[in-house]
């Protein structure tokens, strides 16, 4: 269930806020009464995710670039910025690729394609944000993934570009303090009902893998990880800057690594029959 916070007259831009957690934090902020910006690559994705949040009672708008490209996303921020005349209280920064494989079966144009998506992705919006962010009291959270600082089977690619991204944060969270702008990681863990774990357990009998490998005995939901972006871009985590923050029930200190080998080692299978 959706936690209450007060978010009224704020401007909130979600990168990546079309689909799965990222529209979920989205249309958070919009219930918590917030202005609200969307961006994703596909301009229909963008409308509908607009119209979605509009439907909630937010002043919201949308924006289609392609984080991969330098001078598409400083344009979108430049647009975004203008329609919240002139400035951003919290960037949600979200957007991610990924697919399981082992490192053998992989082309280079695999891996470079998360790594540009998720690491070289976030680069871009980082840098182009900075002018626009609000100034002190801002608030920049990164969406990561335990791939970040546990090894899986199958996901090479998403644990390299996750642990740049992190690294990103702890190293903003230096650069722009002086600023009066926080920047936090979040790590969700498994998130029920996105694109992302119904790819890497389509079946039930995986899916239930999964849920039994989670301490708390569930899955997570998107309202669990827009509680968090909320809480950390509150007022009442205003010293809270550099942290990265597990959204897992406990599944990053126990089975989260083990389970996804399983999972990736099942699918393999799966594709072999």
């Amino acid at each position: 269930m959706s936690a209450k916070f007060d978010f009224s007259g704020k401007n909130i831009f979600v990168v990546g806020g079309t689909s799965g957690i990222n529209l979920g934090i989205a249309c958070g902020f919009a219930r918590w009464g917030a202005n609200v910006a969307v961006a994703s690559r596909k301009q229909e994705k963008v409308d509908n995710a607009v119209s979605k949040l509009k439907g909630l009672g937010a002043n919201a708008f949308g924006v289609a670039f392609d984080v991969r490209h330098a001078e598409d996303v400083e344009s979108g921020f430049a647009k975004v910025a203008d329609f919240f005349n002139g400035t951003i209280d919290v960037l949600i920064s979200g957007a991610a690729g990924n697919f399981p494989s082992r490192v053998n079966d992989m082309s280079v144009n695999a891996i470079r394609s998360v790594l540009e998506i998720d690491l070289l992705g976030t680069f871009h919006v980082m840098k182009a944000s900075h002018a626009y962010l609000k100034k002190p009291g801002a608030s920049v959270v990164n969406i990561s993934a335990p791939q970040a600082f546990l090894p899986m089977s199958h996901q090479a690619h998403v644990c390299s570009a996750k642990a740049g991204v992190d690294m990103i944060t702890r190293t903003l969270s230096m650069e722009w303090g002086s600023d009066g702008i926080r920047i936090n990681s979040i790590v969700p863990g498994p998130i029920a009902g996105t694109e992302g774990m119904d790819r890497l357990a389509p079946t039930p009998a995986l899916q239930e893998a999964v849920t039994r490998s989670v301490p708390l005995g569930r899955q997570g939901s998107v309202d669990d990880i827009a509680n968090a972006a909320a809480m950390l871009s509150s007022e009442q985590s205003s010293y809270i800057s550099g942290v990265i923050l597990p959204v897992d029930g406990g599944w990053s200190q126990s089975g989260a690594t083990d389970v996804m080998t399983k999972l990736s080692n099942m699918l393999d299978n799966m594709k072999a029959k």
